[in-house]
């Protein structure tokens, strides 16, 4: 196979899909749907990816919580009901002994309502210490974390929630103002930035006391508490990880070859649920485009059989010329690619459409934030894809015709009327 016949095939190829422009295009429907659909389900998934990455590095992938409860479930609930409530004394000595991480703090959680003037709202009140503001999960959009002589002092402020801003004080200014929590007033000192995306909403809708003033409004009995622990940097988990570990049983008294009583929890364990959102994405997807090119290369057969038999005559006079048959094999799979190529062509400027109005809607009028993060161009190796992927549809949709037209009888074909 030379060149010239590469380049002569290609000839013939746009030849004919010129003078039968009209059926070309409605022959590619198929394939600008399979298209469309691949390139829009991998902009989706990428956009997905960045709202998971951006929700992870906000909140910290170097950060480790001790808790009684794991956060991601798999395990018997009976058995994790069954464990000992992490006391506040156990929490306040493994942020003590422990030397690897570069911070541990105790914290405990309460759902309780918060009042301002007329408005109620029920949401998750965490008792903590002012070291707590050195995490990323702490990290500021207005005012600051609380101070240590205001936690010495069970000072009433509070640090609130990128949500519960929104929903108090839409029109900002929360910092200075106060609300009420049990009944008691507290002053709004600090506002923590957007963490939440995609499922993960729900901790923004936290707000932040210090551990005297969360023991004087629900006490210790019946609690249970967590130490969150920031490991410094990624390759320093496995090593705090199992420093945590080991103090713990100790400070609980776990037996040698005893499971551990309490749970590990890491951001990681949210990929498991990320990685599903995702896959269903790519089987939904994937059925749908392999619909979409079933149909459309079932076009493309059959509009190629119709065009091998316009052309039989044509072919036969190629072959009585000298053509050989791969040239003729060569010059119909050339047809069909071209074919497929076209309806690519004419489905990127549909999804780019589709992907900026998605994004559009996704931040003007669903007000999804976490949408900002995401790229309103289709990204270039998403395009490649939908080339080499219409290309070999093409290949085997013309492969019938083609192998047809190439064993074509020179003399019967010269006969055909």
């Amino acid at each position: 196979m030379t060149w010239s016949e590469l380049a002569e095939s290609f000839r013939f190829a746009t030849s004919s899909l010129r003078g039968n422009l009209l059926r070309a295009v409605l022959t590619t429907a198929g394939v600008v749907v399979g298209v469309v659909l691949v390139v829009v389900m991998g902009w989706t998934i990428n956009g997905l990816d960045a709202i998971w990455e951006q929700t992870i590095s906000i909140i910290g992938r170097d950060m480790i919580y001790i808790d009684k409860w794991d956060w991601a479930g798999g395990r018997n609930w009976r058995k994790s009901m069954a464990r000992k409530d992490v006391s506040l004394r156990q929490a306040e000595l493994l942020s003590a002994r422990l030397e690897s991480p570069e911070l541990a703090v105790p914290l405990s959680r309460n759902m309780a309502s918060i009042t301002l003037g007329n408005t109620s709202m029920r949401t998750m009140i965490m008792g903590t210490t002012s070291a707590y503001g050195a995490t990323p999960a702490a990290t500021m959009q207005e005012g600051r974390f609380f101070t240590p002589v205001e936690e010495l002092q069970a000072t009433n402020v509070v640090v609130i929630g990128h949500g519960i801003a929104n929903l108090l004080f839409p029109d900002g200014g929360a910092v200075g103002q106060t609300i009420k929590i049990g009944g008691h007033p507290f002053r709004i000192v600090g506002v923590v930035e957007k963490r939440g995306f995609l499922f993960m909403e729900f901790i923004d809708q936290q707000i932040f006391v210090s551990l005297p003033s969360f023991r004087a409004l629900y006490g210790l009995q019946g609690r249970s508490f967590s130490v969150a622990i920031k490991a410094g940097s990624e390759r320093m988990m496995d090593i705090v990880r199992s420093e945590a570990v080991g103090v713990m049983r100790e400070i609980r008294n776990v037996p040698p070859g005893a499971p551990d009583d309490f749970a590990v929890n890491e951001m990681k364990a949210f990929d498991t649920q990320a990685a599903s959102i995702r896959l269903g994405i790519w089987v939904v997807g994937l059925v749908l485009t392999g619909l979409a090119f079933l149909v459309g290369s079932i076009g493309i057969m059959n509009i190629m059989f119709v065009s091998v038999t316009e052309r039989t005559r044509e072919i036969g006079i190629r072959k009585a010329l000298g053509a050989r048959r791969s040239s003729v094999l060569l010059q119909f799979l050339m047809e069909s690619s071209v074919l497929c190529f076209v309806g690519a062509l004419i489905a990127f400027p549909i999804s780019q459409a589709i992907v900026a109005a998605a994004r559009w809607i996704a931040i003007d009028v669903a007000d999804f934030e976490a949408a900002t993060v995401v790229s309103p161009f289709i990204q270039l190796h998403l395009l490649g894809i939908a080339v080499v992927v219409s290309i070999v549809v093409g290949i085997l949709a013309g492969l019938a015709p083609a192998w047809r037209a190439s064993r074509l009888d020179p003399v019967e074909a010269l006969r055909y009327e």
